[in-house]
C-alpha cells in the first residue's frame, strides 16, 4: 500500500544529496565540454605549444576573441577538475594548463607508434544522434516490442548504427563513428603484445576478424614476422584498406564464414552484438580454427564486467555498457555471461589471460 510520508534524511544527508544531484543531472555538461575542446583543437594546441601553456596564450593561438577569455577560463577549469587536462601555476603566479595522459589521447594529426587520436570516438559518442536515442530512454521502455528489441538509436532513426543504412541517415555521421571505432579499436594494441604477447607464441596463422584497415594485423606481424595474417573485414571497408606484402585482406561477413586459421581474434566486436549473434558467431570461429591439441583457439579482447577492478574502471564498463544499450543491439557483459556465450558455442573451456584497464583478454578453446 502506498505511503503519503517519506522518511527525512538528517540536514547532512539532505545537502550532500543536493550536491549528488547537481553533479549527476549536470555531467552532461562536462561531456559536452569536453567534446567543445576536441573541436576547438585544444588538446592539440597545447601540444604544439610544447605541451603547457597559458590562458591568454592558448587563447591567441586558437584565434579566439579577446572577449571570450573569461569563458575558456571556466570551460578550463572544469576540465581540469575532471581530469582531462591539469594546471599549475608558474613563478608569477600565472596558471599554466598541461596535458595529461587523456589528453594526450586526443590530441589529433600528429604521427607516432601507438599512437591513435581518440578525437573522432568523443565526437561521436557525443553527437545529436546519439544523445537524442539517449533522450528517448523512456519512450523506449514503454514500448512493447516483439524480439528481437530494436536499439533506442534504431527505434528512433529506423537504421542501425554501424550498418550500410547508417549513411543514409546521415553521411558525416557515418563517417565520425566509422573513424571513432578505428581509433577506439586500434587504442592499446601495443600494450596488449606488451603485456599478453605469449598468447600468440606458437600460433603459425591468425584471422583478425573486423580488423578493418589491418592496424591490428600490421602491428601482429611485426612483431611475429612468422604469423601469416588474415584481415576479415566487409568489402567497403576491406577495398579502403591499403595493401600489405604479408597480410591478406579478405572481404567477407563473419556470420556466414571466417577463413580457415590456427587461432582467430575478436577485438571488440562481440559487445556490438546480440547473445544470439555472437553465438553465430562464435560458432564461425570454432568451425575455421583446429582442434585445442593442435594448437586451435579464439583469441577475445572485450570488457568483462567486474567491481573488483575498482569504482572508476568499474563505472566506465557500465557507462559503456548503456553506450551499447542505447544504439546498438549489444551490451557488455561480465565473467557468467561470457561462459554461458561460449558453451552455447560449442567450446569447452576458456581463460581470462589478463586484465588490461577495463578490458580483458580472453583464450577459447574448442
Amino acid at each position: 500500500m502506498a505511503s503519503n510520508t517519506i522518511e527525512m534524511p538528517t540536514d547532512a544527508e539532505l545537502l550532500q544529496a543536493q550536491a549528488d544531484l547537481w553533479r549527476h543531472s549536470l555531467y552532461y555538461l562536462t561531456s559536452m565540454g569536453l567534446r567543445c575542446a576536441v573541436e576547438l583543437e585544444i588538446p592539440t594546441t597545447i601540444h604544439h605549444l610544447g605541451g603547457v601553456t597559458s590562458l591568454p596564450d592558448l587563447m591567441s593561438a586558437l584565434s579566439l576573441p579577446s572577449v571570450k577569455m573569461p569563458f575558456l577560463g571556466r570551460l578550463m577549469r572544469v576540465l581540469v577538475t575532471s581530469g582531462v587536462f591539469a594546471a599549475d601555476n608558474s613563478e608569477s603566479g600565472e596558471e599554466l594548463y598541461r596535458l595529461t595522459p587523456l589528453s594526450r589521447v586526443l590530441v589529433h594529426g600528429v604521427v607516432a607508434d601507438e599512437h591513435h587520436s581518440q578525437k573522432y570516438f568523443v565526437l561521436g559518442v557525443t553527437s545529436p544522434h546519439y544523445t537524442e536515442a539517449a533522450l528517448g530512454l523512456a519512450d523506449w521502455f514503454k514500448k512493447d516490442t516483439e524480439p528481437p528489441v530494436p536499439s533506442p538509436f534504431e527505434d528512433r532513426y529506423g537504421v542501425p548504427l554501424f550498418d550500410e543504412k547508417t549513411a543514409l541517415l546521415d553521411k558525416e555521421l557515418d563517417d565520425v563513428v566509422n573513424k571513432g571505432l578505428a581509433a577506439h579499436d586500434n587504442l592499446g594494441i601495443a600494450t596488449i603484445l606488451r603485456e599478453c604477447g605469449d598468447i600468440f607464441k606458437g600460433v603459425e596463422s591468425l584471422t583478425d576478424c573486423c580488423g578493418g584497415d589491418g592496424t591490428t594485423a600490421r602491428a601482429l606481424v611485426k612483431a611475429y614476422p612468422h604469423l601469416k595474417c588474415t584481415v576479415l573485414d566487409l568489402p567497403k571497408v576491406i577495398e579502403k584498406a591499403p595493401a600489405h606484402d604479408v597480410i591478406d585482406f579478405v572481404a567477407g561477413d563473419l556470420f556466414h564464414t571466417v577463413p580457415p586459421s590456427q587461432a582467430v581474434m575478436l577485438k571488440l566486436v562481440l559487445h556490438f552484438w546480440s547473445d544470439e549473434d555472437c553465438v553465430k558467431i562464435l560458432s564461425q570461429c570454432r568451425k575455421a580454427i583446429p582442434s585445442r591439441e593442435e594448437g586451435g583457439k579464439v583469441i577475445i579482447i572485450e570488457i568483462v564486467v567486474e567491481p573488483s577492478l575498482g569504482p572508476i574502471m568499474f563505472e566506465a564498463q557500465l557507462l559503456f555498457d548503456m553506450l551499447m544499450m542505447v544504439n546498438t543491439r549489444g551490451g557488455q557483459r561480465d565473467e557468467k555471461h561470457w561462459r554461458e556465450l561460449f558453451m552455447q558455442a560449442g567450446f569447452t573451456e576458456y581463460k581470462i589471460v589478463k586484465k588490461l584497464g577495463a578490458r580483458s583478454v580472453i583464450e577459447v578453446y574448442p
